[in-house]
Parts: structure tokens; sequence; C-alpha cells
């Protein structure tokens, strides 16, 4: 297993490096713009005295006598700070003072990366600090906004900084344990995705280092440990703080996001009780905003914008009016708003897991959720997610329960759940859950999946089991039919099945297995 991670790793981080390196050399036109007036870059003394590299973009004509809207953009994971560099001057150019910086352990900036913990949020206060004592900006009216890490620590400052009266927080993180070890299961290529980008462009601190180590190494001794570890650098925990403090929050996401998947966001959206928005569209992690980076029209960044000006500057725009939950489905175009997250499912529909079937473990069935950000790309461009040719699946290795063919189509909207009743042969192990859309020739296409992870279990004893498949908005055609499908290896997870071991999930009369599937009004 050791060598599959570290194939893992190397892919991981050519694939990404190549990435970063491709949007840097595309950033570069932006990053000249910083001789023009109004761009300066600075350096900001941050938390324990560690230089930030940062530069400020200021509104035509700025001379002192007016102060205006602070926005502060803290950079992505491994991005250099011209990232938002196109944004910050649309910004600049309707009345904002925009500060971006690059975020500590990352290229040009001093101290180490700290995965948004206690000094990362002290960072972000420091450049307020900055910002208010040397640009015209307004005390009255301070906003941030960020994709990724810079959308993590954006939220984590709202918590702790009353200052902060306005968020755009897109494809970020509420909570990092659910999204990297959701089900108790290692999401490996997202974690060396982040982990390889790092050592690339950045200094991991020690304690990264050590937390990143243990995690691959499935180390359950320190499993609570990791765990607090992320719940302090996760908002979610602040939560009651953020309420009180005010701030009006946008969450955008992308379906597909195989960092931060959306189930963690609607979930914290569900808590909030200050003014939000949640909009949700087909991609991958922070594909939806890429566009706007390059200076492109762009939905999130045309609301993010909206958002700053209704609640930064006042103005009657209509966005706080709208339906505050905006989906645009995968398989189909337009936006659908409602009023809350719950509302999306207008009802739900069961699919019987009827029998009792035995799995053996330690092969791939050929179900598997594809490769991290390429497969949620070629869905949110072509529509094309992974694929599996639902007959063909090995049935020793892949569990197979259908539903009958519907006459008209079916709009998954939300969560759909899995309730099964599992047997193990040893205390420890791991399966896959895969939902997809069957046409006539039995190919299937994914809709969601979910892993899940046990330990400590007595082999031979029957234990239920509930699972949260990844939210998901898919529209499946008529003559169409769903299918479940379980198995126990895929490239995305660590699995923790020894060698031989086979699960039987059955479907106790007192207590029947299916799949609940959301469904959106037809």
């Amino acid at each position: 297993m050791g060598h599959r991670r570290a194939s893992v790793r190397t892919a991981a981080v050519t694939a990404v490096s190549a990435t970063l390196f491709a949007a840097a050399a595309g950033l570069a036109p932006a990053a000249q713009a910083a001789g023009t007036p109004g761009v300066r870059f600075v350096d900001i003394t941050g938390d324990g005295g560690t230089v930030l590299k940062a530069n400020v973009v200021t509104p035509a004509g700025a001379d002192g006598s007016h102060a205006y809207p602070l926005i502060v953009l803290p950079t992505s994971w491994s991005l250099p700070q011209v990232e938002y560099l196109a944004q910050a001057q649309k910004l600049a150019d309707a009345g904002y003072v925009v500060l971006t910086y690059n975020v500590r352990g990352f290229w040009q900036s001093g101290g180490q990366i700290e995965v948004a913990g206690p000094p990362d949020v002290a960072d972000a206060s420091k450049v307020i600090d900055w910002a208010l004592a040397n640009t015209p900006a307004d005390p009255r009216h301070v906003g941030m906004a960020g994709v990724s890490y810079g959308a993590g620590i954006s939220l984590l400052a709202a918590a702790h900084d009353k200052r902060i009266k306005a968020v755009a927080a897109l494809s970020g993180w509420a909570d990092l344990i659910d999204s990297i070890y959701s089900g108790r299961t290692q999401h490996v290529q997202a974690a060396a995705l982040l982990d390889g980008t790092a050592t690339v462009t950045g200094r991991e601190s020690p304690e990264v280092r050590d937390v990143f180590d243990h995690f691959y190494a499935s180390d359950l001794s320190r499993e609570q440990e990791m765990i607090a570890w992320g719940r302090k650098r996760s908002v979610a925990t602040y939560v009651d703080q953020l309420n009180k403090n005010g701030a009006a929050l946008m969450l955008a996401n992308a379906w597909g996001d195989s960092i931060f998947p959306v189930n963690q966001y609607a979930d914290f959206y569900e808590k909030l009780k200050v003014p939000k928005r949640l909009e949700l569209r087909p991609g991958d992690h922070a594909t939806p905003e890429l566009t706007g980076l390059f200076g492109l029209p762009n939905d999130i960044w045309t609301d993010t914008e909206r958002w700053f000006d209704h609640y930064l500057k006042g103005a009657g725009n209509g966005i706080d009016h709208e339906q505050p939950v905006q989906l645009k489905s995968r398989s189909a175009g337009g936006y659908e708003g409602y009023p809350d997250w719950k509302s999306i499912a207008a009802t739900r529909r069961k699919l019987a897991l009827a029998g009792s079937t035995t799995l053996h473990t330690n092969v791939d069935s050929g179900a598997d959720g594809g490769v991290v950000f390429l497969s949620s790309i070629l869905d949110q461009v072509a529509q094309l997610p992974p694929m599996a040719a639902i007959p063909l699946l090995p049935r020793r290795w892949a569990a197979v329960w259908q539903s009958e063919r519907y006459g008209s189509t079916q709009k998954v909207r939300g969560t759909a759940t899995l309730h099964t009743t599992l047997t193990p042969t040893a205390e420890s192990g791991t399966f896959i859950a895969y939902l997809y859309d069957v046409g006539p020739l039995g190919l299937g296409k994914l809709v969601t999946h979910a892993p899940y992870t046990w330990h400590g279990r007595t082999p031979g004893e029957p234990f239920g089991v509930d699972l949260d498949l990844f939210s998901t908005a898919y529209d499946v055609p008529a003559g169409h039919r769903l299918a479940l499908v379980v198995d126990t290896v895929d490239p995305l997870y660590i699995e923790h099945n020894p060698s031989g071991a086979q699960l039987t999930f059955s479907s106790p009369s007192d207590d029947p297995s299916y799949v609940s599937v959301p469904l959106g009004e037809q």
C-alpha cells in the first residue's frame, strides 16, 4: 500500500505543479499591471513578526480624501499573490480598496504552513490593521473573500474579528475532518494533492508534516489528536461565534469538489443565523471560479461583487431578496432557487436493497469515484462523469441493486442516504457505495458516492450502517434506472480491509436495507 500512496502523491504533485505554473504564467499579464497607477506590492508584518507579501489595488483617483470599503483576499493553497489581481482590479474599479496577500508558508511570504491554524487567523487581522492604517479603507465596511484556502481563512477570520462585515467563501471548507476524513476514511488523493503542492511551493510546519505522515499511515493511536487538530481549523467549530459577530456570508462550491465535498458546506449553511447565500454548480475544486481569475465573465465572481455591493456599500441590488440557495444541475442548464437547503428535495424515494450479498475484498471491481480533479472537470465541461458497465461488474467484488426503469425524469437533489446491515469477517474494513444512472445498454454514469470505514468491530457480528453519500444535483433521464453498487477498493481512498476479508450485506425483515434518494419537483 505504501508504494501505491507514493505513486498517487507523485502523480498529484506532477499534475498540480503543471497547473500551478500554467496558472502563474496566465496571470503574468495581471502581475505586470502592478506597475500601473493604483497597484503596489507591499510587505505586511503578520502574527509573530512574519512577513507577508501582499499587493494593494486602490480606486483610480483615490487621494486620501475619501474612504472606501475594504476587501481582503488571502491566496489559495500554493498559489502566488498575483492570483486575484484581475478580480482585484475589477473590484477597485467598482470603488473598493482591495488587498490580496500570500498566506504564510507559501512562496515569498515568511513563516511555515499552518493549515489555517491560529497564526493564519491572526495574520488576517494584522492585514486588516495594516490596510486601515495605510490605505483609504473604511473601518466600518470590511469584507474578506477567497478561493479554497483563502475561503477557509476568511470564514475563520470572520468568526474571530468583528470588523469583518461580509465574506464570500468560494470552494472552501467548514469542516476539515468531514472533508478529507469523511466516513472515517482517508481521502488519500485529496490529501496527497495538498501535501504535494505544499512541498513544491511552500514550507510545512513540523506539526503539519507530522499530521500528514500519521494520516497516510492510518495510525489510529493518533486519530483523536488529528481530529482535534482539524476541528481547530474548521469554522463549523466556531459557528456560534460567527453568528454572534453577524457577518453576511456567501458560500459557493462545486458538486464534484474532490477536496471539500458539498455536504460539509451545506450542513454548515443550515446552522448559520446571519444573512447568507449558498451557490452550488457543476465542477471540481475551485474550477467554477477559475475563469474569473483571468478576468473573464464568471457568475460566481459577479455574485461576489453583488454581495459586497449590498453588504458593504448598502446597494439595493436585490441580492438579499433572491432565493438564498442557488443550484445548477450537473445535467441540465439554468439555476434553481430555493429558500433553504432542506427545500431542494420535495420528496424521497427508497430503493430496496433486498437479499444477502457477500463481497470479497482487496480488488477494485471497476466501479470507482474517478480521479481527483480530472473526473469532475470532465463532468463539468462535457457531462462525462466516471462510468461503469454495470452488467459486467464482477459480483465477487461488487454488490449491485437496481431500481425499475423510470417513466419520467428523476431530479436527484440533495443527499442520498444508505442504510444497511453489515457483517464483516475482520474488525476493521472499508467499503465504498456508488449510485449510478444506468442507461438502456447498462452503462452507468456516476451520480454520487461515499466511503465508509470501521474499526474495532467483532468479526462475524452484524451492525447497522448509515452513510450519507455526497450531495449532488443530477437529472436521471426517463427510461433509465438507478443502481447502487458497493465494492471495497477505490483509488481515491485508503482502504482498511485485511487480505482475504469478506463483507456480507443483509436486509433483516425488522430492519430492511435501502438507499433513500432525494428528489426535487418533477
